[in-house]
């Protein structure tokens, strides 16, 4: 089954005029002079009003330039004591857009429906007080050939494109950032979605620093990391490998309670509970038996099946009790004439007319794109006084997906699991936590997988909180699941330490 990984190699998986006029891009690191573009402003956040300076700022590393978004409360006395959160989308090659626009900033995308979004302009932001900002100061990360972020002149896509070179710049970014305004010695918090969930865990192995790690000992140590829609795990999804059906399944139940296709008053937490105990009695010897299954047991399970996940039985039967996450999208309402989101179950198209392409034509990410990307234009040049004559480039599927490095040659995949990194930070720190939050809509990284994954690398439990939101691959879409995700963050920093 190879369409996981495929699938998550795509996923995201989701008024003070400038300081200088932006001059022209230097050749070098050394030789330029980092732009900046400031901003100030207020709003309500977690139910108290402050006042925040933004600031759009490049930080230059040998080779890239790289943009970052911060926004720093400025009505405090001491704000080095105030917690730091440094967030990012995935890809490989996507920018922090969907972060920044669906959770994290001040301001958020508009949707009035977050499950049949406006897909032509105008579009707009909308206030947002589930930004953590009273908690913590953001600063949102566009790793290099994304947003506004560049190679310059003189610098090579594989220093940047491979899974160790972006996690050992990226680092390089947060320690800049911290040495600039002062904050090393502020609690330092990772905010990551899909692959930038591989991105957190090695970032974490690295900043302790060590002679096999960075070179020199660096002593970033972090309090905690969030993994949202998390794809660390790139061995999943070979052919034959029964894992990724064992995954899905509570999504796949969840969507159909969603559609009304499973029992009558059922709830998405419900037909979670009802998947794994049924994981746990049938379905996983199932799979475990193979061609040994008798046909009587395998009849019995696929009509089990069936009630759970709202596909009739002669289908299920069809696929040998292995449904993936693309049959389901397509089959659950193929008699209605539509197809379901991957990316978010809850959005649906036609089924006529429906392309190839596995993003594009996604009915969730070809839904929602449009309203992030030109909300984003706009609130950039007017709001954040950003003044760059430089595209932004919020996924970059071809010029930097595609050449990512695995660890055996750019673009092609290797089976790793980077959950593994993240045990091994967590051994080396004591204190550090972890939170893992996954939509029951997400059909890319489901919910099912995040369990799977943490429980079997070596992460100590007793230091990690797990979480599901009536939402997809992005977790805040839907003021219901962005209120219960800001929540459950809000609570997560505030632990006792």
């Amino acid at each position: 089954m190879r369409i996981d990984r495929t699938l998550i190699a795509l996923a995201l998986a989701f008024a003070a005029l400038p300081a200088n006029a932006a001059p022209a891009p230097a050749a070098t690191a050394e030789a330029a002079q980092p732009r900046i573009f400031r901003s100030e402003g207020q709003g309500d956040f977690g139910g108290g009003r402050l006042r925040y300076a933004a600031a759009v700022e490049e930080v230059l590393l040998p080779g890239a330039s790289i943009f970052v978004t911060s926004y720093v409360r400025s009505d405090v006395r001491d704000a080095g004591s105030r917690p730091v959160i440094f967030a990012f989308n995935g890809g490989p090659g996507s920018a922090s857009l969907w972060l920044h626009l669906g959770m994290m900033g001040p301001r958020r995308v508009d949707f009035d429906d977050p499950t049949r979004p406006r897909t032509v302009a105008p579009f707009a932001t909308a206030a947002n007080p589930d930004s953590p900002l009273d908690v913590a100061d953001i600063v949102l990360i566009d790793p290099p050939g994304t947003g506004y972020s560049r190679i310059l002149p003189g610098g090579k896509p594989e220093q940047f494109y491979g899974v160790e070179q972006d996690a050992r710049a990226m680092v390089q970014v947060v320690e800049q950032w911290l040495r600039r305004h002062g904050r090393l010695n502020s609690p330092k918090y990772l905010v990551s979605e899909s692959y930038g969930t591989v991105r957190a865990a090695v970032m974490a192995r690295l900043m302790a620093g060590g002679p096999t790690q960075t070179g020199s000992m660096d002593g970033l140590t972090l309090n905690g990391v969030v993994l949202l829609g998390q794809a660390m795990d790139m061995a999943r999804g070979a052919e034959g490998d029964d894992r990724a059906y064992l995954a899905i399944l509570p999504s796949l139940a969840a969507t159909a309670c969603h559609f009304g296709k499973a029992a009558p008053g059922c709830t998405p937490e419900g037909q979670v509970a009802a998947a794994r105990r049924f994981i746990e009695t049938s379905y996983l010897a199932a799979l475990h038996a193979g061609s040994h299954l008798p046909a009587d047991r395998k009849a019995a399970v696929a009509r089990e099946m069936a009630a759970l996940i709202g596909l009739p039985e002669k289908d299920i039967l069809a696929a040998d009790l292995r449904i993936s996450g693309a049959a389901f999208a397509r089959l659950l309402l193929a008699g209605e004439g539509r197809r379901i989101g991957l990316y978010d179950a809850r959005f649906v198209l036609p089924s006529q007319g429906a392309g190839g392409d596995p993003v594009a034509d996604d009915p969730a990410m070809g839904q929602y794109v449009p309203g992030f990307v030109g909300a984003w234009s706009d609130y950039a040049a007017k709001t954040l006084k950003v003044d760059l004559d430089i595209p932004y480039e919020p996924i970059a599927f071809r010029d930097v997906n595609g050449r990512w490095d695995y660890g055996f040659g750019a673009g092609v995949p290797v089976g790793k699991n980077y959950a593994v990194d993240l045990a091994v930070a967590m051994s080396r720190n004591p204190a550090m936590r972890l939170m893992v939050g996954t939509g029951y809509y997400d059909l890319v990284t489901p919910l099912g997988s995040a369990d799977y994954v943490v429980a079997h690398a070596g992460i100590p439990l007793a230091r990690t909180s797990f979480h599901g939101y009536p939402s997809g691959h992005g977790p805040y879409l839907g003021a219901e699941a962005r209120t219960a995700l800001a929540r459950d963050l809000r609570a997560f920093m505030s632990a006792p330490k």
